[in-house]
């Protein structure tokens, strides 16, 4: 019998979310911006909703390139309101748009996207040991400093509630259940990133 954390359920998009990608350490810059602008769409949603409109969400913003998605005109904006795989709103569209153009202010300025959000954590996952679900914070002083860290920097949709779920998915946190059997593999994961 596997164990697992409870929050995927019997989903089996979820569980396959679960088990290969949430928790691995993630250093790749433009990735961590995709990753970013996803959790922002799920403001206000589960993450299974943005899970299986992730692909959706690709295509319709040519892969989260930064370079490409900070040049998109109203004429996109109408374009993406207008693609019902997506989640239509046009605050959160418009957001991640600004945010291609502060990733990329930040770049220009010779600030790497990768360095600036994994030294809130020191540069090393942390190694939560949570039993239960109930002990899991839905934010911490880190999400906190990166919220308004990001901020400054321009970019909308990064609460700091988010920014934890971000924190998670993206493996600056092993927030698997000690009782997981991916805590463990996570945490190894962790030791060669």
């Amino acid at each position: 019998m596997i164990h697992r954390c409870p929050w995927p359920g019997e989903d089996p998009l979820y569980i396959a979310y679960h088990d290969t990608e949430w928790g691995v350490p993630e250093r790749d810059s433009e990735a961590l911006f995709a990753k970013l602008i996803l959790d922002g769409f799920q403001a206000g949603l589960s993450w299974i909703t943005i899970l299986r409109k992730r692909e959706n969400f690709l295509e319709a913003f040519d892969g989260f390139k930064p370079e490409t998605l900070a040049r998109y005109s109203e004429a996109d904006i109408e374009r993406l309101l207008g693609n019902a795989g997506i989640i239509r709103s046009r605050a959160k569209i418009e957001a991640a748009i600004g945010n291609a153009k502060a990733w990329l202010a930040m770049r220009e300025g010779g600030q790497d996207f990768s360095d600036f959000l994994w030294d809130f954590v020191d540069g090393e996952p942390v190694q939560n040991r949570f039993a239960s679900m109930k002990d899991v914070p839905a934010e911490t002083q880190a999400s906190q400093a990166m919220s308004k860290a990001l901020k400054k920097e321009g970019f909308k949709f990064c609460g700091p509630v988010i920014v934890y779920a971000f924190m998670q998915a993206t493996g600056m946190v092993n927030d698997h259940l000690v009782t997981c059997f991916r805590h463990d593999e996570v945490k190894a994961l962790s030791r060669s990133s």
